[in-house]
């Protein structure tokens, strides 16, 4: 079977919900792998004005993934109060934290009790043992490390992407380190809001190589076919280098957008979803399946049955994660008054996919 199963795990866990400004619904399939590595985060109200919702997909292992579901958006929320209304540096401040927080005793722990599960006991048995608390692990005490005997682990071996949408108000900021994408329906046009991190991007080779890496065959030292990533700690080594220049790295890159009526919805999607269909195909898949399905979820489970695929091998086998963000229309009286300039200024920036290249992605 190799790293497929014989028979596929078409079983969905699914969700819907809402805020104030928004209502979403996801689902993720396991589909023909052995394992599920995918995580996602719903938080229709992280705050009174704040929606966050991010799809994270594995590699190596589930545990990095489901890190971050538990954690980028606490420390968004964290840098974000250190400089309020700056959003874009926050969520980049987080990715970088995530990795952080993954080393050390503590680091150790939380990975191991979120992953299999007899890594889980073993967790869940050195937080009896060990407990929070400063030492003289060399690292400055933050609240987060504690001492035990796996002070000096580096970090994990395994990763994941990081596709994120925070939703403030009429302002979304996009993030994303990897190959998840995020898209958005805008008057029934696809418009990508993150690119995919792949080894042939030009300006990833250069960062690669000046890092001390390679590409061949599509994969970074041979191995990842992925240029950022959370986690993966072995390709972030180079003591000369800071943590945005390193062979792979954590740092997103960070769309922000001025949501206007135009703006329908959004969908976050791990690269099962994009390997199947264009972003544009997406798009209209939503738009149609909105006509006859009662929730979100409903269409979410829809495509990813579309996208499975019939027999083990190829594109379809890969675990499968979508979320639809749908955005609640305001009332006349609560629209603002500059809607019309703002939607001008930024369909300059967000430009249609072009027919040719549906899956190009904005730069």
């Amino acid at each position: 079977m190799g790293v497929h199963l014989s028979t596929p795990k078409t079983e969905k866990c699914f969700q819907d919900g809402e805020g104030g400004r928004v209502r979403y619904g996801l689902a993720s399939m396991q589909g023909w792998r052995t394992t599920m590595e995918d995580a996602h985060a719903a938080l229709p109200e992280l705050d009174e004005h704040t929606s966050f919702f991010g799809v994270f997909d594995g590699h190596g292992g589930k545990s990095v993934a489901k890190f971050c579901a538990k954690y980028l958006h606490v420390q968004v929320l964290t840098y974000e109060a250190k400089s309020p209304g700056d959003l874009a540096t926050a969520v980049k401040k987080a990715y970088f934290r995530i990795d952080e927080m993954m080393k050390g005793h503590r680091g150790w722990r939380e990975l191991n009790e979120l992953g299999d599960k007899g890594q889980k006991f073993a967790g869940m048995l050195e937080g009896m043992i060990w407990s929070p608390k400063g030492g003289d692990s060399g690292r400055p005490w933050d609240g987060w490390s504690e001492e035990g005997p796996h002070s000096d682990f580096e970090g994990p071996t395994c990763g994941s992407t990081a596709c994120v949408a925070i939703i403030r108000n009429d302002q979304l900021v996009v993030a994303n380190a990897g190959d998840s994408r995020c898209v958005i329906s805008r008057k029934g046009q696809a418009h990508d809001l993150s690119r995919d991190h792949k080894p042939d991007l030009a300006t990833e080779r250069e960062r690669i190589k000046e890092a001390g890496g390679f590409v061949v065959a599509g994969r970074v030292n041979g191995s990842l076919n992925l240029t950022r990533a959370i986690g993966d700690m072995e390709l972030k080594t180079n003591e000369h280098l800071p943590a945005d220049r390193q062979i792979v790295s954590a740092e997103p890159e960070v769309k922000t957008v001025q949501l206007s009526d135009d703006d329908e919805f959004i969908v976050l999607a791990c690269d099962g979803i994009w390997d199947c269909m264009s972003s544009q195909e997406v798009v209209d898949f939503v738009h149609e399946k909105l006509k006859t399905e009662d929730s979100l979820s409903a269409v979410c489970e829809k495509m990813l049955d579309r996208c499975l695929a019939p027999e083990a091998g190829g594109e379809g086998c890969d675990n499968m994660t979508v979320i639809i963000v749908q955005f609640k229309k305001p009332t006349k009286s609560a629209a603002t008054t500059s809607s019309a300039e703002q939607s001008a200024s930024t369909t300059e920036e967000l430009r249609p996919n072009e027919p040719d290249d549906p899956t190009s992605s904005s730069k």
